[in-house]
């Protein structure tokens, strides 16, 4: 409460806090149990007073980048790099926190100790499990829920290097075991619903991840759907694989897209990619269009 209390003067505001920490919890049984220290996990207020927690940390690590400071200034960092110290900067969503640092791998790990330092006194610390140092080259993935991976590579064919965004492995096991419980070899469900279920997983996911760098992720993504849907229809038609060489080779010798009953399978690899947010170099383009 002492921090909140340092940002926050309405008595009124501080009251309804105290309340709803003092407030205690129903249990599964109907019975109400006293909560003495913290507040319940998925309560409204938890993120509140974790942000007014975390504002010490961000304001010790901001602080060098405010008018006058060590590193407000391109100038100043420069120098700063001559001379062999660090730079960096700190990205922050709630709980979630990464501090980009541009120097070495001892100085990673020193300004790991100094945020140790910072949240020790608010009875706070950094687990273990999800505290890492690496290089930008090997990659991190931020705010795992939105499942991106930032990396650091360079530009096919040129010298340059830039910050891409590619899918995360999480979100393809995901898909991938999506896939693996509609194409079960002994499911006898109706192939053109099938069809139909895998087109809406397929359809949404790569929507959504088209916006990273995922043309390989997804040609790969499509072979194994193609593989598991071919090898669940052998299974249910009893099909060889002349059979399925008669079913979809063409004139031509070119394979032709799974369809059953007006159903057609969707390629992932065909998901036209967006390239305005592939990377970012010195400046940010805008997704406007200008007059």
């Amino acid at each position: 409460m002492d921090a909140v209390r340092a940002r926050v003067k309405d008595k009124r505001v501080l009251a309804l806090v105290k309340a709803f920490l003092k407030s205690g919890i129903l249990t599964e049984d109907g019975r109400r149990r006293d909560t003495h220290t913290g507040t319940p996990q998925g309560g409204i207020l938890s993120p509140l007073i974790f942000n007014i927690a975390l504002s010490a940390l961000d304001e010790h690590l901001h602080r060098d980048w405010k008018p006058g400071g060590r590193m407000d200034g391109q100038y100043p960092r420069k120098k700063r790099r001559r001379h062999g110290l660090p730079n960096w900067r700190t990205v922050r969503y709630a709980d979630d926190f990464a501090i980009l640092v541009h120097g070495s791998a001892d100085d990673a790990r020193a300004l790991q100790d100094e945020v140790t330092s910072v949240l020790e006194p608010l009875g706070l610390r950094l687990a273990p499990a999800k505290t890492r140092i690496v290089h930008m080259e090997d990659g991190f993935d931020f705010l795992g829920f939105l499942g991106f991976r930032i990396q650091w590579k360079r530009k096919r064919g040129t010298d340059k290097w830039y910050v891409y965004f590619f899918v995360a492995a999480r979100p393809i096991r995901s898909a991938k075991d999506k896939i693996r419980a509609l194409t079960r070899r002994t499911s006898q469900a109706s192939p053109a619903d099938v069809l139909i279920r895998l087109n809406q997983i397929v359809h949404g996911w790569t929507n959504y991840f088209r916006h990273a760098v995922a043309k390989h992720t997804f040609r790969m993504l499509g072979i194994f759907l193609w593989h598991r849907v071919i090898m669940w229809l052998k299974t249910l038609h009893r099909w060889s694989w002349k059979d399925i060489r008669r079913w979809l080779l063409g004139p031509n010798g070119s394979w032709l897209p799974i369809a059953v009953d007006g159903v057609e399978l969707i390629n992932p690899a065909r998901t036209p990619a967006i390239t305005r947010y592939r990377y970012r170099g010195d400046t940010i383009p805008t997704p406007w269009t200008t007059a």
